[in-house]
């Protein structure tokens, strides 16, 4: 692989501000993170309930095809025709049985085969059908949760995934039988990093939202789930009274069964965050753009088994609470613009909140503390080939 020179300081709790805005950078974390072996979660299978439902995503500009098919298998395929590499379908989301290329009409079925192709008798002699099906990267599925890699030598998804597994399991309500809600879809003026650098320090400060759910006092933790530096938050929250609350509580209302865990986060590098805050059942894919762009989709859910009721309860928390203009999350897309911005200037960025010896990798962390960042951070390091100073 390309060798990049990037002095990186001794201490664990600084980060150069140059890693977030090179596009030499960026250029090789598309080939050695999202081209690499990372799995990067693109969908659950919630989104596609029925045989033949599909949704397209773009993985760092590899265009992805998910579906289910006629028998009811999900299915991950590159959105690209197997002929001549058109790119085969360009909806958002909907159902269909067959997909058919615009270019030569080549027309293929839900489970990836080619079934028809105009004047094959004048190809190649000993041409055959079966020897172009749509090519499929790897895939795996956990509770609903559909993860792509687009590396042979990734390891298995469930080791990938470490300790992370039980926090994410409940965080799809359990048993991962989701139902799909709708999406809030987002493009962020900033580096990817910025965006998934976001800390348990900076939730009551920059939200004003949170301070209704007493962020700030919260009794939970975070923790470094593998090597590989995901994060898990189990976090406390409790809802405050009195009368600066919203007039309509029922907009931070929690009816979950334990008000101990108020709030989960799974962020997973490189750059999927899943989140239940309160009773809201969210999944974020995001893939990057550019060295400046990230796309973030929002995708929202209820469980299978939620009465009319509660439903309407999760969804109108959904569209107030969180995503682009969430009361919760409302300020991020200022935020991130301005750290892309005040990254061009030299220097690193330096936690604090939760640092106890810079020197020193730490695996567990407060609620509010911005150190539990620094496991990813160190990951990322690594995976880049950057050598740590030693002065």
């Amino acid at each position: 692989m390309t060798e990049i020179n990037l002095s990186w300081p001794k201490n664990y709790n600084e980060v150069p501000k140059e890693a977030f805005v090179r596009k030499d950078i960026y250029a090789e974390e598309v080939k050695r993170i999202f081209h690499g072996t990372e799995w990067h979660p693109v969908a659950h299978e919630s989104e596609l309930p029925n045989p033949g439902d599909f949704k397209t995503f773009r993985l760092a500009g590899v265009p992805l095809l998910i579906g289910r098919d006629v028998e009811g298998v999900v299915r991950v395929f590159y959105n690209a025709c197997s002929h001549r590499g058109n790119q085969l379908e360009t909806a958002i989301m909907g159902n269909k049985t067959e997909f058919e290329c615009p270019y030569h009409r080549w027309l293929f079925d839900s489970k990836g085969d080619l079934v028809g192709c105009p004047n094959p008798r004048e190809f190649l002699p000993g041409f055959n059908k079966a020897d172009y099906p749509l090519a499929q990267p790897r895939f795996d599925i956990y509770f609903g949760l559909i993860f792509v890699t687009l590396s042979a030598e990734t390891e298995p998804l469930l080791e990938y995934l470490g300790d992370s597994q039980n926090c994410l399991r409940e965080l799809l309500a359990g048993d991962g039988r989701l139902k799909l809600l709708g999406y809030q879809k987002v493009r962020y003026d900033t580096n990817w990093k910025s965006y998934t650098d976001n800390d348990g320090y900076h939730a009551p400060l920059l939200h004003q939202a949170f301070k209704m759910l007493n962020w700030q006092g919260g009794k939970g933790r975070q923790y470094t789930a593998t090597h590989r530096g995901h994060i898990c938050f189990e976090s406390a929250l409790s809802v405050a009274t009195g009368p600066s609350v919203l007039k309509d509580k029922s907009l931070i209302e929690f009816k979950g069964q334990d008000p101990a865990v108020g709030s989960r986060i799974v962020s997973l590098f490189p750059t999927f965050v899943s989140t239940k805050h309160l009773d809201v059942i969210n999944l974020r894919f995001a893939t990057p753009i550019d060295a400046e762009t990230v796309e973030v989709h929002y995708a929202y859910f209820a469980h299978q088994d939620d009465d009319e009721d509660m439903v309407r309860h999760r969804l109108r928390q959904s569209s107030n609470l969180l995503g682009p203009c969430g009361l919760i999350s409302m300020e991020d897309a200022s935020v991130f613009h301005r750290i892309h911005i005040g990254n061009h200037t030299p220097g690193s960025a330096i936690f604090q909140k939760g640092v106890h010896d810079p020197l020193k990798l730490e695996s567990e962390f407060l609620q509010n503390d911005e150190s539990g960042n620094l496991p990813r951070w160190e990951y990322y390091r690594s995976v880049m080939g950057f050598e740590r100073a030693t002065v």
